[in-house]
């Protein structure tokens, strides 16, 4: 039963740096938003396994829910140059 929750933690620390590497190296700025709020969702689940669930709960509300809403609305407004000529 141990050797399943730390093959999880371990999954779990994996997809982090891997959805935040490819958060900011990525091309296009939807996908980077995008990127950005599927990473706020394992962080909050990365809290809840270590117990935080009030933490779990602010992240979830405030890293991916209000953050990615605001970098959404500001994406659209901004409507980038590459996206624009196409």
């Amino acid at each position: 039963m141990m050797n399943l929750q730390i093959a999880f933690d371990v999954m779990l620390m994996l997809n982090c740096l891997i959805l935040a590497w490819m958060s900011i190296f990525s091309t296009s700025l939807f996908r980077c938003i995008v990127l950005f709020v599927c990473l706020g969702l394992l962080v909050t689940i990365a809290w809840g396994q270590m117990g935080a669930f009030d933490v779990a709960i602010a992240e979830a509300a405030i890293g991916a829910g209000i953050t990615g809403a605001l970098l959404l609305a500001a994406w659209n407004r901004i409507k980038p140059e590459d996206e624009a000529a196409q």
